[in-house]
């Protein structure tokens, strides 16, 4: 673990924060759970958010049944989202280093393939969104949208953890008045749109597929929440950390998955920036530009969120191989390596609903088989004890490689692939129930069940005895020195 001091609230005034994948002291857990229902309401209220009500009407799906789909699934990725935040207090450590302890040393590099690949997944498709969005509603040039507002995304990240969750309080206040009155709009009337335009009914498969868009939303959060919760003190209880973020994360894609849907029926729009001008505009002169321009910061503040959390996952899986010791030099420039790459990405890409539809159904597709293992081995193997020393150490407690975790996490995906449904595969089970798609329920079942099953025979009375080590080597590293 690392030597340096940790963040303060210092960094408000412009100090990179020192911690990334070390462990956080509790003298530094200056976090307050009030903090966490805003931060995660303003990550999901923006306009990607609102393209995820786009997904259920390009397939058939009528509005109301569009809401339906979209807020039961928001709940159900939501949950896993939240209890996942539980882990960030208990352990003080980003959740992927959390992961060493289910899959090894380096066998977490399994998982980290999936969550990078979210991260950039994310920050690809947001910026998709902006550059459409922006280029059709001011005609700004395309090109330098996505090099601007990946700048600002890697500057966020850079400085870290304090930085982000200033600028989102921030954005909750500019963000929280324009919608409100946009939605106002939308509901008495006033916000455009032909009613008689409507059309979509019920279909199983648009149905299923909106639901799945919806869970994989919140539930790709599950790989980071705790990153922005290990700030928070040791003994916070769980059940309100839990509350609060299934509260914020939860509470805004219910509001803006319904407008979304409503802009996808009633005013024909493909792009969630294009029409949340329009029916601003509509309301009240310039709201809708307003808010386009304030949905646009949100979304590139929640980008930074990922370039951070990718940092930590890329110097994570470095680590895992080659000791690393964390420090400001690497932060950057790994920030910097992931930004190069989304950039790149999103300048090849201009449909941004295909683009949404599947890279939320990969991410889902890898990483609900590794939180249903990090879940069960954190509430039901190992209800929350870990030796935190032994996850720094190659031949520690944990090994190199725990064939445990890595087993369970690609039964999940082995048995999901026959149920899956993408543009380019569709398994032939889900072929049979006419391309309804279920893989995430069967990869979640198969991979926390069979975890369970092989953590039966797992020592727990020896690990005790590594936790008593590691909390009298943990007390001693945060005792104040004496001079």
């Amino acid at each position: 673990m690392s030597d340096h001091p940790g963040d303060t609230a210092a960094t408000l005034g412009g100090t990179i924060e020192t911690r990334s994948i070390d462990y956080v002291p509790e003298d530094e857990r200056h976090g307050k759970v009030r903090d966490q229902g805003p931060f995660w309401f303003v990550g999901n209220f923006q306009p990607f958010t609102v393209a995820i009500g786009f997904v259920g009407p390009a397939l058939g799906l009528s509005l109301g049944w569009t809401v339906v789909a979209g807020i039961l699934g928001i709940f159900f990725g939501t949950l896993f989202m939240a209890f996942h935040a539980s882990q960030g207090p208990v352990l003080g450590l980003p959740q992927m280093v959390q992961s060493r302890a289910q899959f090894g040393y380096r066998g977490v590099v399994l998982a980290l393939f999936g969550t990078l690949f979210t991260y950039v997944g994310f920050n690809v498709v947001d910026v998709v969104i902006i550059k459409a969005g922006l280029h059709s509603i001011f005609g700004w040039n395309a090109a330098v949208i996505a090099v601007v507002i990946t700048a600002v995304a890697t500057l966020l990240a850079i400085y870290g953890h304090d930085l982000l969750h200033l600028s989102f309080r921030v954005l909750f206040w500019l963000s929280l008045p324009l919608w409100a009155i946009l939605t106002w709009g939308v509901v008495f009337g006033h916000a455009g749109g032909d009613a008689g335009a409507a059309t979509g009914g019920f279909t199983l498969l648009a149905f299923i597929a909106q639901f799945s868009v919806a869970a994989s939303y919140n539930i790709t959060y599950a790989p980071y929440v705790s990153d922005y919760s290990r700030y928070l003190p040791r003994n916070t209880r769980t059940s309100a950390i839990v509350s609060a973020v299934f509260l914020g994360a939860s509470a805004s894609p219910v509001w803006l998955i319904p407008v979304g849907a409503w802009m996808a029926t009633r005013l024909g729009a493909t792009d969630a920036l294009a029409g949340i001008h329009d029916a601003g505009n509509s309301v009240v002169p310039f709201l809708g530009s307003a808010l386009a321009l304030v949905a646009t910061l949100v979304l590139v503040a929640t980008m930074g969120l990922n370039a951070y959390s990718g940092m930590l996952t890329v110097i994570t899986g470095i680590d895992s191989f080659r000791k690393v010791t964390p420090s400001r030099r690497i932060r950057v420039v790994t920030v910097l390596a992931l930004a190069a790459v989304w950039l790149v990405l999103s300048l090849l890409f201009t449909d941004s609903t295909t683009v949404l539809n599947t890279t939320l159904l990969i991410m889902l597709y890898l990483l609900v088989p590794w939180t249903a293992v990090n879940l069960t081995d954190f509430f039901f193997v190992r209800r929350g004890h870990y030796a935190i020393t032994d996850l720094f150490t190659p031949d520690g407690l944990y090994g190199m490689w725990s064939w445990r975790g890595m087993t369970a996490f690609f039964a999940g995906i082995v048995a999901s692939v026959p149920f899956m449904v993408l543009p380019f595969y569709v398994g032939p089970i889900a072929a049979a129930l006419g391309d309804v798609d279920v893989a995430f329920a069967v990869g979640l079942a198969v991979s926390g069940i069979v975890y369970w099953v092989l953590s039966r025979s797992l020592d727990l009375d020896t690990e005790e005895r590594f936790i008593e080590d590691s909390e009298a080597a943990l007390a001693v590293e945060e005792t104040p020195a004496h001079g």
